[in-house]
């Protein structure tokens, strides 16, 4: 299992590598890697690769610009590639916290995309229109930009995150509910960042 010291963006970024590193034709970029993820920011991806070499997980071919492999105690738990980690809760409600949480839970390969991915579980009714119920978990695929209509995790003034559809308007960012019985939530766009995309979902019944 990948050491709680690191972040949720390192543990997403090693999760990726032991999955995908041996569809590369050789030990990927920086470049490569920002590409493969999605990601804007080289230099930031530089940063969580550095912290990850120093972790013990990854390490450089020489140095970054040859690219970089995993070191051989890393590939050793590839086993465990079908395991994403849960943070914990998300609302379907009232925004809540957030809460990191560094378990690991099985998820099939249907449920999640080739991207870095994590999972919540949901707290609260505000999604039933869509089948999102109390106590499901929902699989997130990591972005910081969605489109309209996109179901998202939105952290709202930094520090609490909702589960909602997106809406994005000149001068603001509405949060939709899919329950008819609540009304939609509205923010100036600097209040609100986009965490990540639903992709799957799974229930568990008793």
């Amino acid at each position: 299992m990948v050491p709680p010291t690191l972040t949720r963006r390192q543990q997403e970024i090693f999760d990726y590598l032991r999955r995908h590193l041996d569809e590369f034709p050789h030990p990927p970029t920086l470049d490569e890697l920002c590409d493969a993820l999605g990601l804007k920011s080289r230099g930031s991806l530089h940063k969580q690769i550095q912290a990850l070499i120093e972790a013990g997980l990854v390490e450089p071919m020489n140095n970054l610009r040859r690219g970089i492999r995993l070191v051989e105690d890393a590939i050793e738990t590839a086993d465990e590639g079908d395991a994403l980690p849960l943070y914990g809760y998300i609302a379907a409600g009232r925004p809540i916290e957030a809460i990191s949480n560094p378990e690991m839970i099985d998820v099939p390969n249907q449920l999640r995309t080739t991207k870095p991915c994590y999972v919540l579980e949901v707290r609260g009714d505000s999604m039933i229109e869509e089948g999102i119920l109390d106590g499901d978990w929902v699989v997130i695929e990591h972005r910081d930009q969605a489109r309209n209509g996109d179901i998202v995790v939105a952290l709202v003034d930094g520090e609490e995150a909702t589960l909602k559809r997106l809406e994005q308007r000149r001068g603001e960012v509405v949060l939709h509910p899919a329950n008819s019985a609540l009304s939609a939530m509205h923010f100036h766009p600097e209040q609100v960042q986009i965490q990540g995309v639903l992709v799957g979902q799974m229930r568990r019944y008793h």
